[in-house]
């Protein structure tokens, strides 16, 4: 989830504050196919076009990914086997999420995490973690300038999503962004990669390596999720995230009879 720099960019680029995109709560509608402009409703899944720009960023990540991923066998293997190597966006979103299905595949909770973590460190050049501590300290302007630049940064990964006001500390500031309906949980269906490949390692990146909390609070009964920048994140037992069942209708490997995710118990 972190989109920042990759290593073909010699140094983290920092926008000013006068130029960063504004928190007026607009929401970025990101190349959703559907006629209201809107996400589908629950139960559907919702159609995107994707630009070249964005299927470049599912490459960059999946290749990323790839080495840490179970192989791909059958027709798979065959269809990927006919893309070429310099073509940079060979992964559309659906085989994007597919990467992140096989990294989950015979490793537990907390391995799940550290490849993510590894694979975001990657993408960084080095030292930009301490770079980013310092042009960012944990205080308001920061997290709410975060909020406002995930909204139109992370549109390609979690779908449209708008600026909130929360409260933190008893104090109100725009630092929060709401996600309408999440892509990565809608194409995976699946609570434990939402858990243990995107929220955990998200929170853990922003608030361990970058100095700045963040906690996100997937809605599973609608599928939304909401970012807030400057709120330090509860421990995996203490998160509500930690007894969240299977969606035992959509994901391939849903355990029914099971009252929590197996993929968050081991």
């Amino acid at each position: 989830m972190v989109v920042l720099s990759f290593q073909v960019v010699p140094q983290l680029i920092i926008t000013p504050p006068q130029y960063a995109p504004r928190a007026s709560g607009a929401t970025i509608r990101c190349g959703i196919a559907e006629p209201s402009g809107e996400p589908a409703p629950l139960g559907q899944k919702t159609r995107y076009n994707d630009s070249i720009f964005e299927k470049v960023f599912m490459t960059l990540f999946a290749r990323k990914m790839e080495p840490f991923a179970e192989p791909v066998i059958g027709n798979a293997k065959k269809k990927k086997e006919k893309k070429g190597l310099l073509d940079v966006w060979e992964y559309d979103y659906e085989s994007f999420v597919d990467v992140s299905k096989r990294v989950m595949l015979r490793r537990s909770r907390l391995r799940q995490q550290q490849v993510v973590r590894e694979v975001l460190l990657s993408m960084l050049p080095p030292g930009a973690p301490a770079q980013f501590r310092k042009l960012f300290p944990p205080t308001r302007w920061a997290a709410e300038f975060n909020a406002a630049l995930t909204v139109p940064f992370f549109h390609w990964l979690v779908g449209p999503s708008e600026v909130i006001e929360v409260e933190i500390n008893g104090v109100k500031q725009k630092s929060g962004v709401h996600i309408k309906k999440c892509r990565y949980l809608e194409n995976s269906g699946c609570v434990g990669q939402c858990v243990n490949m995107c929220k955990i390692p998200t929170q853990d990146f922003f608030t361990n390596e970058f100095g700045l909390p963040l906690t996100m609070i997937p809605n599973f009964e609608d599928m939304s999720c909401d970012m807030v920048y400057g709120q330090t994140p509860p421990s995996f037992e203490d998160d509500p995230v930690s007894k969240q069942p299977c969606y035992a209708d959509i994901c391939p490997v849903a355990n029914p009879n099971s009252s929590i995710c197996p993929k968050l118990q081991s």
